[in-house]
């Protein structure tokens, strides 16, 4: 179903680079996305609530191939210089993402915020894990992807424009990379 909905969202961008308005070439990332930038698909990430800096550099990113996902790099790579600021901008105007329902188990939360605050997430993510211009929101990102990437950095097969992340997990194990992504996803 997950290689469906890229196919049909990069058929979609395809046929609408020359699009408009901004909201109608955005609208082949929300097939992936979601809806005001909440994701439903596994694994991929909410863009809700995003900074508009942060965008722009995870898209040019994507665009110069220093980031490899194909969807997103075929995705990215018509895009000029232009088109990275509008989508970026327009992104930042997304919605904050809806935690789940379910506000978790308040010992593994209580676990996973003493974890937060030992590996100093709050430190570049703020207190409150909002982000900052170049660095991403990750509080009520989605908990798949947030255990995904944050897996990734351990084994440095994804790579941020700086070693940062790589540097701060590596000493955070499978167990704790488990608890941290349920943390930030069900932040209140």
């Amino acid at each position: 179903m997950r290689k469906i909905t890229i196919a049909l969202a990069l058929a979609f961008f395809a046929s609408s680079t020359s699009a408009e308005t901004i909201e109608q070439r955005v609208a082949p990332c929300l097939g992936c996305h979601g809806e005001h930038g909440q994701s439903i698909i596994d694994v991929t990430p909410s863009l809700g609530a995003q900074r508009a800096p942060y965008v722009l550099i995870q898209l040019f990113m994507f665009r110069e191939k220093l980031r490899t996902f194909e969807p997103m790099n075929e995705m990215a790579k018509a895009l000029s210089d232009d088109d990275l600021r509008a989508f970026s901008d327009f992104i930042a105007k997304f919605p904050k993402p809806v935690p789940p329902d379910d506000a978790g188990d308040p010992a593994r939360m209580a676990r996973a915020k003493a974890l937060a605050t030992q590996f100093r997430c709050n430190s570049c993510h703020r207190p409150d894990f909002s982000g900052g211009d170049n660095v991403p929101r990750i509080a009520n990102q989605r908990e798949d992807y947030l255990a995904k990437t944050l897996a990734e950095y351990k084994d440095n097969s994804r790579h941020g424009y700086d070693g940062t992340m790589a540097d701060v997990m590596g000493s955070v194990s499978p167990e704790q990379i488990a608890d941290l992504a349920y943390f930030l996803a069900r932040l209140r």
